[in-house]
């Protein structure tokens, strides 16, 4: 794509985003290196820059469905960080468990906690060297394509990672070849970051002047993991390559050093996150899960509204202006909505149904939507409730919808409410931003507790007046 056409896209994307958001996008893409322009960790895009990430997030969203950038929904593993396997929508992720090779170990997808979205310059718009990660260095693709935007890999990733490294080969596919090391008296892994072959290697015991060996065959998808122990001396390691891509084995000691070198986080862009954005709803409204998915999220937080005097308000006002003011209303809370980070996930008569990140998000909106809907009109009331917990994404209706207890129970808190009190359960006021929320208001919940139809005991639930 030429200049000016790159300069139209973001012409146009500056009618759709944050003028200054916008600026530094264009910017990275004119200026960043490589590296910076393969998956974008957008919360380290927004605090680099000093933006609001709510911003940062629609902005990238708009730029991936003008085709600047390209989407990824990648699933992690909890424990190293790496991408275990990737996708362009959140459809890819189909399997109802991910094997990570390099730490052994098996986890069910969550959206909250174990898939990250990231975003990549599109190759139409500039060429990068991860658009063909064969072609990368060994630590470059280990940096870039198998861990995530979530570890924080030092600035000298390539020198340490080369000290924990006994030794490592470029194997192209069809290709054999034979590495020969000395095994150090620790745990060794030899893994490869393309194929995600391993093989756990306990090397104890006495040391050993005769030659040990030990063979792999690398394929395609996501090999078993081996283990196996041996004596600390000469080891030969023999390899081939059956995957039909480049591979990269190498032989790790698993010592402090990788810990150290693994074991920093910090905030990456979940599927969760993006999925509770107002913007991407909006953008991506029909298609996001297929419609026999079931991706589970350990903690999303709900909020219902239904307006009550609406009735009344037709005989007081005339339909006309009554039509209006609850259009307005609806437009006074979706704005709310998506100015505390939620996502309005559908409205069904007066009432709306939203998502959360976290309950002092919604606290925080519902305590903005009762002063707001006051203001619009006194004869109104909105009635709120918000519960928090875990639930699964769903397609219901040709919509992103969610499904579970969770969502029921919050619907039924929200049936408690008859004047302006905003009814939140226990596990919303149990969080200590919540509680910050409301001692800046000045607000004391009040705690009661209610059998809700449907649910087989006693809910707490807390009244904010």
């Amino acid at each position: 794509m030429s200049t000016i056409e790159n300069a139209a896209l973001f012409a146009t994307l500056q009618q759709s985003a944050e003028r200054d958001v916008v600026t530094a996008i264009e910017a990275l893409v004119r200026d960043g290196d490589d590296r910076a322009l393969n998956r974008i960790n957008l919360c380290d895009f927004a605090q680099a820059h000093g933006f609001d990430e709510d911003k940062v997030i629609a902005a990238f969203v708009h730029a991936a469905r003008l085709g600047l950038f390209e989407m990824s929904w990648n699933v992690l593993c909890p424990s190293c960080g790496g991408v275990l396997d990737s996708g362009v929508t959140l459809k890819a992720v189909n399997r109802s468990e991910y094997s990570c090779a390099f730490c052994a170990l098996g986890y069910e997808p969550t959206l909250d906690e174990t898939v990250e979205v990231s975003f990549t310059v599109s190759p139409s718009v500039r060429s990068i060297a991860a658009h063909a990660p064969d072609t990368l260095p060994f630590a470059e693709y280990c940096r870039q394509i198998f861990w995530s935007t979530g570890v924080d890999l030092p600035e000298d990733f390539a020198h340490a990672a080369d000290e924990i490294t006994l030794d490592m080969v470029e194997l192209p596919p069809g290709e054999k070849a034979i590495l020969s090391v000395h095994l150090p008296p620790q745990l060794v892994i030899i893994f490869d970051p393309v194929t995600h072959g391993a093989q756990f290697v306990d090397v104890k015991g006495e040391p050993t002047r005769e030659r040990q060996s030990l063979a792999m065959i690398l394929s395609k998808g996501h090999a078993a993991v081996g283990r196996i122990a041996l004596q600390p001396g000469p080891l030969r390691v023999s390899f081939e390559n059956h995957s039909g891509r480049r591979a990269l084995p190498a032989l790790w000691i698993a010592d402090e050093r990788m810990e150290a070198m693994l074991g920093r986080r910090k905030p990456f862009l979940t599927a969760k996150r993006l999925l509770t954005n107002q913007t991407f709803r909006d953008v991506y409204r029909t298609d996001t899960l297929d419609v026999d998915q079931r991706l589970k999220i350990t903690s999303l937080t709900f909020l219902f509204t239904d307006l009550k005097g609406s009735t009344e308000l037709y005989e007081r006002v005339g339909d006309l202006v009554a039509y209006d003011l609850v259009k307005a209303h609806f437009r006074i809370l979706q704005e709310i909505v998506a100015a505390e980070s939620g996502a309005v996930v559908k409205t069904i008569g007066d009432a709306v149904m939203a998502t959360f990140p976290t309950p002092s998000r919604a606290v925080a909106a519902a305590l903005r939507m009762r002063e707001a809907i006051r203001k619009l009109d006194e004869g109104l009331t909105l009635k709120i409730g918000i519960h928090v917990g875990p639930c699964l994404a769903v397609v219901l209706n040709e919509r992103q919808d969610y499904f579970g207890q969770t969502v029921n129970i919050a619907s039924r808190v929200q049936g408690l409410a008859e004047t302006r009190s905003i009814y939140a359960t226990d596990q919303v006021l149990g969080h200590s931003d919540t509680a910050k929320v409301l001692e800046a208001r000045g607000i004391t919940p009040k705690p009661q507790t209610h059998v809700l139809r449907g649910i087989a005991h006693e809910v707490l639930v807390y009244e904010i007046a």
